[in-house]
């Protein structure tokens, strides 16, 4: 590649960032530079009740029943048990910090002692 042709790439490169900069720059204060008061509809703000557990399974589910992108084979997963506990420990007491230290508390020696 010659000179010209890599500072025309590096040129389209920024114009693409600063693009890229001002779209974001301009969609996330679009509710700030309106006069009006914005609502957002009864079933998005319903919606929007549900979108942290969603988020949130669909990044600890599959780091629990899958191992390199296929489904555990296995019983001796110490994740399984780790996550059956921090469940019942969680609907038993409704403590999030009860649920992590139960939960590690199976995870740890399971993992570390018996190589699961």
């Amino acid at each position: 590649m010659s000179g010209v042709e890599a500072n025309i790439t590096d040129v389209w490169t920024l114009l693409v960032i600063a693009g890229l900069a001002v779209i974001t720059a301009v969609s996330r204060s679009f509710f700030f530079l309106s006069n009006r008061e914005w609502h957002l509809p009864h079933w998005a703000q319903r919606g929007l009740q549900y979108a942290p557990i969603a988020a949130l399974s669909a990044v600890v589910v599959p780091e629990i029943v899958m191992t390199q992108g296929e489904l555990i084979a296995t019983w001796q997963d110490a994740r399984i048990f780790a996550a059956a506990v921090g469940v019942a420990v969680y609907f038993a007491k409704r403590n999030v910090l009860l649920t992590i230290v139960f939960g590690m508390g199976v995870y740890l020696p399971l993992h570390l002692g018996l190589g699961w």
